[in-house]
């Protein structure tokens, strides 16, 4: 991978990630969505890391896949036909698992076009929040495609089935305030505020109680998937070993003596 194509760098334990082919819009090639992958998968396992944000150099977030970069090596299968579904499975497939099982909470912030699969991205995060400027677009159906990296899963999660249905079937822009409007996102800030508050929203959830984090995340995905009795034996579960840990421990005891709890991971 061309390492520019993404600026990492780690401070107050929140890693930052930027996409950085602010030329294209952060257009995606397949070594930028491997490099991702590979950045989110180094920092779930790093001690030193509590969050992540993810952000787009320059004008945009994310244009979607490189189309023009597509077009000089299209994807083939064995037989020589033009094969899309290989690009999903070998390269876009693997980061939206990537990121939804990271144990860690990856905060998006959208600075302006998130389109196609650049959208899909943003909307895996675990909170995702837009310049006052920004838009989210499902372009696919302009060019005889279906929404894919995990965006038919996510939004009719998020938006219900109609809502999502336009935003497929007619491809129109959704601007950052009808998104938060419709549940789509966490929050729009100014345009000048967004970084500050993406960092000061990840150096939160950074300092906060990891252990617990993760467990709220795989609870609140599996939700999605479990009937009623199934979730809430997942609660025991998960609650169980929540109270083993000294996380628990700090957070009761800070409760009670009314301070801020100190959390060790532990």
């Amino acid at each position: 991978m061309d390492e520019r194509s993404l600026l990492c760098a780690v401070e107050d334990r929140v890693a930052v990630i930027r996409l950085n082919r602010p030329k294209t819009l952060n257009a995606l090639t397949p070594d930028l969505l491997d490099g991702l992958r590979r950045a989110i998968e180094g920092y779930a396992a790093d001690d030193a890391v509590g969050a992540i944000l993810l952000t787009g150099e320059g004008r945009g977030f994310s244009s979607g896949a490189d189309l023009i970069a597509n077009a000089a090596q299209p994807p083939r299968d064995a037989e020589g036909r033009l094969d899309l579904g290989h690009a999903l499975e070998a390269c876009y497939n693997p980061l939206v698992l990537q990121m939804r099982t990271c144990p860690k909470p990856i905060i998006a912030a959208v600075n302006g076009m998130a389109a196609g699969a650049g959208a899909s991205l943003a909307l895996m995060a675990d909170l995702t929040l837009a310049a006052r400027s920004a838009y989210f677009l499902q372009a696919f159906v302009h060019i005889g495609l279906i929404p894919d990296a995990g965006a038919t899963w996510i939004l009719p999660r998020l938006v219900g089935a109609q809502r999502a249905m336009g935003l497929a079937l007619l491809g129109e822009r959704l601007s950052a305030q009808d998104a938060k409007d419709w549940g789509l996102i966490w929050d729009v800030v100014d345009d000048e505020q967004l970084l500050p508050t993406a960092l000061a929203l990840a150096r939160r959830l950074a300092s906060g109680p990891g252990l617990a984090i993760a467990r709220i995340k795989r609870a609140l995905q599996a939700a999605l998937g479990n009937d009623l009795t199934v979730q809430l034996q997942l609660e025991a579960e998960l609650q169980r070993e929540c109270g083993r840990t000294q996380d628990f421990i700090e957070g009761a005891a800070a409760f009670v003596q009314k301070r801020p709890p100190r959390f060790r991971n532990r």
